[in-house]
């Protein structure tokens, strides 16, 4: 009898390391774009006035 124990648990433990690894490389490109820095926010209020400016007609 073949024994499929130890396949699954280096699949288990590779696909929790992939998936922590991608959430790490995601998190150093947020802190290396600025996301988490005093002016994290300044992104989200250009979008809404630009949006703003767009629905009033006026364009930059």
């Amino acid at each position: 009898m073949a024994d499929y124990t130890w396949p699954s648990i280096y699949f288990a433990y590779s696909y929790f390391v992939l998936m922590v690894l991608g959430a790490l490389v995601f998190l150093i490109r947020t802190v290396k774009d600025g996301y988490w820095g005093a002016r994290g926010e300044d992104v989200k209020y250009q979008v809404f006035d630009s949006h703003e400016e767009r629905e009033e007609g006026r364009t930059s």
